[in-house]
């Protein structure tokens, strides 16, 4: 195994550079197999380089965009001039001096009042004024074409030196094979995450990394430059013969691939191209993907295939979202086809009560409820979707952090990678099953509140410690059946994305009774959404109290 590296003290001037070295180390250590020897020999010689000149290196790949002016470098704690470590990098290899800039770039890299400087000829020559936006220089410029060039030969007179950094493609690729993708940047995580939050020490394996080969990296780098290519603008049929096959073994990398042709998808219908819209849309396996298809099958009039593959979905529905979703779909088909209406369960009444009260003037409707409603002996509190996730999460603590491989692979994980794809919890099942067995015997009250003490402040993606206090603990254990929460344990688990949100957002408890009711709030013009309403329909199907409060101002009816 791995020895776990340490983060470091924020008292630390350079703690970001023990951060940042603390992951290149980690990825060299624990994915060395995966990198290149020209890569394994860069991060050798990174390593070697003096510390102010690492820290000055850090420094740069932190920052966005890859080209820098000296005179914007302003870091006190290197303990060297920045001038000098800049020199060193430059000998090094590690950024280049005065690169070579097109005209696009070259507007980025100056200020409006600099651009006048440099082109203050041509605006004269023009007759363009000399207050003239950057926006309008840069359309006259481009509009003569000009050849790249220096930056020192674009301006001359310039007191400044223009750097570019190098060998950004081994920093993203460091940065992908740690944190398992390209979301999480190195500021974001180098300079606050690793300073701010306590982690889960779960062990670590060679079968734990993000990535088993180099030919997933390779699949995951061409994916997020076709993400990117979407987001810059780029035509979608264009990028659909770059988006690569179904691999085989990688699940993950298939849930992301799923995710791309859902933009894809999406991108190509706005642009005209409903046929390319309909292929994406059929090979991905995103949650919401077919939907998209039989929608857009539907608006094409093809109700035919609408219906074969909206029957098909139904026998194996991905979610509750789409579930309702189908369910309004085929009632519009069948008004179209002429079929009988597929028979869809019958679904309970939800209780509701209005109130009529005084505005606060720094409140929300929900505080003001919540003082109305609450009572010495009938205690009201305000704890939306934390506080029944945050009892899931203590009592299945042991199932969440299991070690499995593809779970955790850096020692800095919030939550499991693969929290979110399908086969999160038949992963586990025999784990969760165990921890959901102690509701039966009567020894979940105990394993509870020893996770609570034991892992208190430890980041986790359902307990919000600082809104789970041990009151709030004691008097939901003391109130909510044992029964309550194995049900609403497993509706969790048939799809945590989807049904850690829309749980009510008050609730009442009444400890002499031993009992409980969850209210769900609405203020003025606002109404249940469709995943609120789906819990609230299947409380009221299994036996819990819940309802809907409707709160009107005072004020607004005088």
């Amino acid at each position: 195994m791995t020895p776990r590296p340490q983060t470091a003290s924020l008292d630390d001037p350079l703690y970001y550079l023990r951060n940042f070295e603390t992951v290149v180390n980690w990825v060299h250590q624990h994915h060395g197999d995966l990198l290149t020897a020209e890569e394994r020999t860069s991060i050798g010689a990174l390593m070697a380089l003096d510390q102010p000149v690492r820290a000055l290196l850090a420094r740069l790949v932190m920052r966005s965009g890859e080209l820098f002016r000296e005179s914007r470098l302003n870091y006190a704690e290197l303990g060297l001039p920045v001038a000098d470590a800049l020199d060193r990098l430059i000998d090094s290899g590690w950024v280049d001096v005065d690169p070579e800039l097109d005209i696009d770039t070259l507007f980025n890299a100056l200020t409006a009042p600099e651009c006048r400087a440099v082109f203050a000829q041509t605006l004269a020559e023009a007759g363009l004024p000399r207050a003239t936006s950057k926006k309008i220089m840069r359309a006259h410029i481009v509009s003569e074409a000009p050849a790249p060039r220096r930056f020192s030969h674009w301006w001359p007179i310039a007191e400044d030196r223009l750097v570019a950094l190098n060998h950004m493609p081994l920093f993203d690729r460091i940065r992908l094979m740690f944190f398992g993708n390209l979301r999480q940047s190195w500021s974001d995580f180098v300079l606050v995450e690793l300073g701010h939050h306590a982690y889960e020490q779960v062990p670590f394996t060679p079968d734990s990394r993000a990535f088993q080969s180099r030919e997933d990296v390779e699949r995951y780098l061409k994916m997020h430059l076709c993400r990117q290519r979407l987001d810059d603008g780029e035509r979608p049929d264009s990028i659909w013969p770059d988006v690569p096959d179904t691999g085989t073994g990688n699940a993950w990398l298939e849930s992301r691939r799923g995710r791309l042709l859902l933009e894809l998808g999406r991108q190509a219908e706005r642009a005209g191209n409903p046929g390319l819209a309909l292929t994406a849309w059929s090979d991905s396996g995103h949650r919401e993907a077919r939907l998209r298809q039989l929608r857009l099958l539907e608006r094409q009039k093809r109700f035919d295939e609408a219906w074969t593959l909206a029957t098909k979905a139904m026998a194996a529905p991905r979610g509750d979202a789409e579930v309702r979703g189908l369910e309004r779909l085929m009632r519009r088909l069948t008004k179209k086809l002429g079929h009988d209406l597929p028979e869809t369960p019958r679904r309970p009444k939800i209780p509701e009560f209005s109130l009529h009260l005084p505005q606060p003037r720094l409140h929300s409707v929900e505080w003001a409820a919540l003082e109305h409603l609450g009572t010495d002996d009938a205690p009201v509190c305000y704890v939306e979707n934390t506080l029944l996730n945050g009892l899931f999460g203590l009592l299945c603590w042991p199932a969440l952090y299991a070690p499995l491989p593809g779970a955790f692979f850096h020692p800095f994980h919030m939550a499991p990678a693969d929290l979110h794809r399908e086969d999160f919890v038949e992963r586990r099942q025999n784990l969760f099953g165990a921890c959901l067995a102690t509701l039966d015997s009567g020894d979940y009250k105990a394993r509870i509140r020893h996770a609570w003490r034991e892992k208190r402040g430890i980041t986790s993606p359902f307990v919000i410690w600082p809104v789970l206090t041990e009151d709030l603990l004691d008097m939901a254990l003391h109130c909510i059946p044992p029964a309550h929460l194995k049900l609403i344990f497993l509706r969790l688990l048939r799809d945590l994305k989807e049904h850690r949100s829309g749980l009510p957002d008050l609730i009442r408890f009444r400890p002499d009774a031993g009992d409980y009711e969850m209210i769900e709030v609405k203020g003025p013009g606002d109404r249940l959404q469709d995943h609120q309403r789906r819990w609230l329909e299947f409380c009221l199907d299994h036996g819990i109290q819940v309802a809907v409060c409707y709160v009107r101002w005072l004020e607004a009816e005088s």
